[in-house]
C-alpha cells in the first residue's frame, strides 16, 4: 500500500509541474479528468491513492505556478497579485529571488499549517458559523479601504472607477453560460497582457538575472508575512467565492504595509495554506473549497481522520520535492530570459495567451481578453495601484454575500 501511495504522489508531482508551468492548464481540469476516469483508474489505484495524486499535484502546483506569472506575465487566479511585485524584481535582475521568496512562503506556511491543523479542526466549524453572515461586509470594507488610501480625490475616483469597471466585467464573465475557463482571459488581460503591453510601450529591457542564495528581508517582516498569509489563507479556505487574491488583499491589511519581499512571501504562503485548510474544511464541515478538494469529495464522499492524515503527509512530501523543483526550474528560466529579446518575448507571450484564450474560450474569450486588457492598462496611466483590478473577483463575491 505504501508503494502505491508513493507512486501516486510522484505522479501527482509530475502532473503539478505541467499544470504549474503551462498557462491555461489548471489543476481543476486534471482533477475533473481523474474523477471522470476513476472507473478505469480504480483497476490500478485505490480511492485514497487517487486522493494522494490530486493533493500532491495541487501542492506542487502552488509552488510552481508563480514562474509563468513572473517570467511570462501569465497569471491565474492564485498568482494574479504576485505578478506586479514579481515583475518589478525581474526588471531589477532579481527574478530568481522573487520566486524564491514565494517558495519560502509556501514551504514554511505549509509547515506552520500542519503544526496548527489540530487547532484548525476545532476552530473551523465555529469560525464558519460565526463569520459567514458578515463575509460580504468584510470584503466591502477592505475594498473601500483600498480605494480611500489612494492619495488625492482624483486617484480615489480612478481607483473606484477601475474597481467598478473590473467588477462589472467580472460579474458579466462569471455569469456567462457555457463559457469555459472564464478566469483565464479575464485575469490574463487585467494582469498579464496589459503589463506586457506597457513594457513594450516603455521599451523595457530585461537585465541579466542574478542568482543569489541570500535574501535580506527587514527584521520581523518575514514572520509578519507568514502569519498574515496563514491567517488570511485559512480564512478564505472555507468560504465559497473567496480565493487567494482576496486573501492577499486581506493579509496585506492585517499586518499593515509590507515591503515587496515580504509581500511575495505572503503570496506564496496563501496559496499553499489555502489548500491545506481546505482539506480540514472538508473533514470538519464537509465543504469542498476548491476544485481539487471537490474532486476528492466526489471520489471519497467524505474523509475520516486517517485519510486526512494521509493527505497531509502527501502534502508535506510533495512540498519538499516541489521546493527543490521550483528553485531548479527558476534557475533555468532566469538564465534563458536574459538571453532573449524581451520585446520579442512579450509579443510571443501575448500571441500565446491569445491563442490559448481562443482555444479554451473561443471568440467570446477574445472579447473578454480585449476588454480586460483595456481596463488593466488604466492603472499604469493614472498611476494608481493595479490591485484595484481585483474588483473583477471581489465585487461578484461581495454582491453574492450582501444581496
Amino acid at each position: 500500500m505504501f508503494l502505491e501511495f508513493l507512486i501516486a504522489a510522484l505522479l501527482g508531482i509530475i502532473a503539478g509541474i505541467f499544470t504549474g508551468l503551462i498557462p491555461g492548464i489548471h489543476i481543476n481540469l486534471v482533477s475533473l479528468l481523474v474523477v471522470s476516469l476513476s472507473v478505469y483508474l480504480l483497476d490500478i489505484f485505490s480511492l485514497p491513492s487517487l486522493g494522494v495524486f490530486i493533493i500532491s499535484m495541487a501542492v506542487t502546483h502552488t509552488f510552481l505556478d508563480i514562474l509563468p506569472a513572473i517570467f511570462l506575465g501569465a497569471p491565474d487566479a492564485d498568482t494574479a497579485m504576485g505578478v506586479l511585485p514579481g515583475h518589478k524584481l525581474l526588471l531589477q535582475g532579481m527574478g530568481y529571488e522573487a520566486v524564491k521568496l514565494t517558495v519560502i512562503g509556501s514551504l514554511f506556511s505549509l509547515i506552520l499549517a500542519l503544526i496548527l491543523f489540530p487547532l484548525f479542526i476545532i476552530i473551523v466549524p465555529n469560525v464558519y458559523e460565526t463569520l459567514q453572515p458578515f463575509i460580504g461586509w468584510i470584503l466591502l470594507g477592505v475594498a473601500l479601504y483600498m480605494i480611500l488610501i489612494e492619495k488625492g480625490l482624483d486617484k480615489k475616483f480612478w481607483a473606484f472607477s477601475i474597481f467598478l469597471m473590473a467588477g462589472i466585467l467580472g460579474i458579466i464573465v462569471l455569469t456567462m453560460p457555457n463559457l469555459k475557463q472564464p478566469l483565464f482571459p479575464l485575469l490574463s488581460g487585467l494582469f498579464g497582457i496589459s503589463m506586457l503591453i506597457v513594457s513594450l510601450s516603455n521599451k523595457v529591457e530585461i537585465p541579466k538575472q542574478r542568482i543569489t542564495e541570500t535574501i535580506k528581508i527587514p527584521k520581523f517582516e518575514n514572520i509578519r508575512a507568514l502569519i498574515a498569509g496563514t491567517l488570511s489563507g485559512s480564512f478564505v479556505s472555507f468560504f465559497p467565492g473567496l480565493g487567494p487574491a482576496q486573501a492577499a488583499i486581506l493579509g496585506s491589511q492585517i499586518m499593515g504595509r509590507l515591503g515587496t519581499y515580504a509581500f511575495l512571501v505572503l503570496i506564496g504562503s496563501i496559496n499553499t495554506v489555502n489548500m491545506i485548510v481546505s482539506l480540514v474544511s472538508l473533514y470538519t464541515i464537509n465543504k469542498a473549497r476548491n476544485g481539487a478538494v471537490l474532486a476528492i469529495r466526489e471520489l471519497l464522499a467524505s474523509i475520516d481522520l486517517n485519510s486526512l492524515i494521509l493527505f497531509l503527509a502527501a502534502s508535506l512530501f510533495a512540498a519538499g520535492i516541489a521546493t527543490f523543483l521550483a528553485l531548479l526550474l527558476t534557475r533555468v528560466f532566469a538564465r534563458m530570459i536574459g538571453k532573449v529579446n524581451y520585446s520579442m518575448l512579450c509579443i510571443f507571450v501575448i500571441s500565446l495567451i491569445t491563442i490559448l484564450v481562443f482555444y479554451l474560450s473561443s471568440w467570446l474569450g477574445l472579447l473578454i481578453l480585449i476588454a480586460a486588457t483595456g481596463i488593466g492598462i488604466i492603472p499604469n496611466i493614472i498611476n494608481v495601484k493595479r490591485s484595484h483590478s481585483m474588483g473583477c473577483l471581489m465585487l461578484p463575491v461581495i454582491l453574492f454575500f450582501v444581496l
